[in-house]
């Protein structure tokens, strides 16, 4: 596939910079701090462009978590993570035109980040919650990897993982409403998985699925976001 080891590379990159993210964040440190870290970590792994509107790291603490807005309006705000609290992060990191894209969600429980395994062992309502949460982020890709199609439709696809989100009792907090986008060259061309897209998914190289959710009657929004692309029609994550 044409380019593939060039969106490999900078996706490996965004992959890393998470994973070194999560022994940063912790009770105390603020959401502009979090973002600051997180753009030095891209930095340093050769990373000199963000192409989100010049964001590398999109980041909400606590019930901010909820706000779903576009980067043009972005600015880090100065509230502290919580003992026991959430935090959401999406990367954006572009080498040579090429992008990465990737989003992950950070628990952290009695002041420290925990994994998910972690998370599993503690007894307190908010880790039941986080731990439901991320749950069904997980459950969304495999309903999603089960689903998708070359010959479907990004509306189909839309429609279908919606109605999913509402059977696992959550929200769609998108402020467009939609789930995913295609990965390009200039952020103004990406097609979405929203209704009225009749686009057919397997004409776009690479893509995204991005569900940002809250439960029904939760206080936190979760983020969980992967580049997918078709090889001999079988969907794979970048």
């Amino acid at each position: 596939m044409k380019h593939f080891s060039d969106y490999l590379y900078v996706q490996s990159i965004a992959k890393s910079s998470m994973k070194e993210l999560g022994t940063f964040i912790k009770e105390g440190i603020t959401e502009r701090e979090i973002v600051m870290k997180a753009e030095d970590i891209l930095r340093q792994k050769g990373v000199e462009r963000f192409w989100y509107y010049n964001i590398g790291a999109f980041v909400h603490v606590g019930t901010r978590t909820n706000i779903s807005e576009s980067g043009r309006d972005y600015r880090p705000s100065e509230q502290k993570v919580g003992k026991n609290d959430i935090v959401t992060v999406d990367l954006s990191p572009e080498i040579n035109a090429f992008w990465g894209d990737y989003a992950r969600t950070f628990i952290v429980i009695e002041g420290s980040a925990v994994d998910e395994i972690q998370l599993q062992c503690q007894h307190n309502s908010f880790a039941d919650e986080f731990g439901h949460g991320l749950h069904t982020e997980k459950q969304l890709r495999r309903l999603f990897k089960a689903y998708v199609e070359p010959e479907k439709t990004f509306e189909e696809v839309y429609l279908h993982m919606n109605r999913a989100i509402q059977q696992l009792g959550y929200v769609n907090l998108d402020f467009a409403g939609n789930l995913g986008h295609t990965i390009e060259f200039h952020k103004e061309e990406r097609s979405y998985f929203e209704r009225g897209n009749t686009r057919k998914i397997g004409e776009a190289a690479f893509f995204t699925f991005e569900p940002h959710i809250k439960h029904a009657n939760g206080a936190y929004g979760f983020k969980r976001e992967d580049i997918y692309y078709f090889r001999n029609g079988e969907l794979k994550v970048l």
